[in-house]
């Protein structure tokens, strides 16, 4: 994990926020390649799941919503954590839960300095602020924990102008809060994140089927884009685990540098949401057949994944280490979808003409897929940065593309190079991204 950090801070992906300041604990700022490759992962969702789809609509409702949503969804009662803190020298506070698991049923301690913990106490994790020019209870709103809830209290007004009947979906990218007592492990648990969530509105009897299909859809994108299939696996939930409305949870697990951890979980919410808001609201959330007359309050099939954890788990999965004719190259073997450059244009060196040449093909290239132009540096430094990033093809214009208008065009995983005649290279270049869907990426 240290070597993508270091990584993310050398290209320009990720930085701590606020850093002149000291940084603010678990909160990043993406830079511009990583504003790229999070929003391809999340274009490649969208498409996925929405645009290749005839049952999903899309939504972005508010982060800020009525208090009363989250008194409904039980946010406001349940959404806590055990909280115990240090009566010794650290003075930290710690999650009891994780402690128990971790010291078992005896007495608990400090992990840091061994000090006698205080009494648990219950910890809300949503962020609380204030609408209006008065601070009162009257005032009081929430920093969103979840985008789901959003997505369930615009169910009537979906059923009403999408003309869809279940079973039928509503898939949302947005961002969400959550007051995390032990963030960490870079951009993986962070206290404001992104989410890729869909409520998949099912007829009750056919739940049990739309959950084992989203599991295997969702399995499947992973590895489409190139995660390595021995690093993820399905993790049903013990019934211990499950969540009071869930009749079944299951969690995509990646095999992160700290180990197995959760990518996206799928679960089968049953009609616990719908119910509850039309309890709290008045308002009758159900599905009407104007065929038959049959009514039902619609059960939830939920796959719901973190588009900072994907991106994160996409650099792990292509990140590689090797030694080129001597010298230690560091490369990105992302998928060609989600590099954030596709194509590197270089001039071999910054005289005869060739600056000039190779800024001509970048600004006719650009206009097809998103393309870099770099002549900073000596040519072996620039191929290096461009692998660190993930570029998956650079072009060369050399003394030869000044005689006969080719170019060298350098393949990132394979380092073959080829020559290519500049009329014939953006065909060529989307030939190459075309093909990489139907080849597995070179794992790293």
């Amino acid at each position: 994990m240290e070597k993508i950090v270091a990584l993310c801070k050398r290209r320009g992906f990720i930085f701590q926020s606020s850093e002149i300041y000291g940084g603010l604990a678990s909160t990043y700022d993406y830079g511009h390649y990583g504003v790229l490759l999070k929003s391809n992962v999340k274009g490649e969702w969208w498409r996925a799941v929405v645009q290749e789809r005839d049952d999903m609509v899309a939504l972005d409702a508010a982060i800020l919503m009525h208090p009363k949503t989250w008194e409904a969804s039980g946010h406001l009662e349940g959404f806590t954590d055990p909280l115990v803190q240090c009566l010794g020298e650290c003075k930290r506070r710690w999650r009891e839960d994780h402690l128990r698991d971790e010291q078992g049923d005896g007495e608990l301690r400090c992990p840091v300095c061994g000090g006698e913990l205080s009494e648990p106490r219950q910890f809300n994790l949503m962020f609380e602020t204030h609408m209006g020019p008065v601070e009162d209870e009257g005032s009081r709103v929430f920093l969103r924990p979840e985008t789901a809830q959003g997505i369930f209290v615009n169910f009537k007004n979906v059923l009403q102008f999408a003309r869809k009947r279940p079973p039928f979906g509503i898939a949302q990218i947005g961002k969400a809060f959550r007051n995390e007592i032990t963030p960490g492990n870079f951009v993986f648990r962070t206290r404001e994140f992104e989410q890729m969530e869909i409520e998949f509105f099912v007829p009750p009897n056919d739940a049990p089927d739309w959950y084992g299909t989203w599991m295997e859809a969702r399995m499947r994108w992973y590895t489409e884009l190139g995660i390595r299939p021995d690093h993820l696996r399905l993790r049903e939930h013990r019934p211990d685990e499950l969540s009071h409305y869930s009749s079944a949870t299951s969690d995509i697990e990646y095999l992160f540098p700290m180990g197995w951890s959760e990518l996206e979980g799928i679960a089968n919410r049953g009609d616990f949401d719908l119910a509850q808001h039309a309890a709290h609201s008045g308002e009758k959330l159900e599905y009407v057949d104007s065929a038959t007359g049959e009514r039902y309050v619609p059960h939830v099939v939920e796959p719901s994944a973190g588009a900072d954890r994907a991106t994160l788990a996409f650099m792990v999965d292509a990140y590689d280490e090797e030694e080129v004719e001597g010298r230690q190259r560091v490369v990105l073997r992302l998928h060609p979808r989600l590099a954030p450059v596709k194509v590197a244009v270089l001039p071999l060196v910054n005289k005869d003409g060739q600056p000039e040449r190779a800024r001509a093909i970048y600004e006719e290239l650009r206009g097809r897929m998103p393309a870099e132009y770099d002549a900073g540096g000596s040519i072996g430094k620039r191929y290096r940065r461009q692998d660190e990033i993930g570029t998956p093809w650079g072009v060369t214009v050399d003394h030869q593309t000044m005689e006969d208008a080719t170019v060298t065009l350098r393949d990132r995983d394979s380092l073959e190079q080829s020559r290519v005649a500049i009329d014939c290279l953006g065909d060529e270049l989307a030939r190459r991204l075309a093909a990489s869907w139907l080849t597995p990426k070179t794992s790293g």
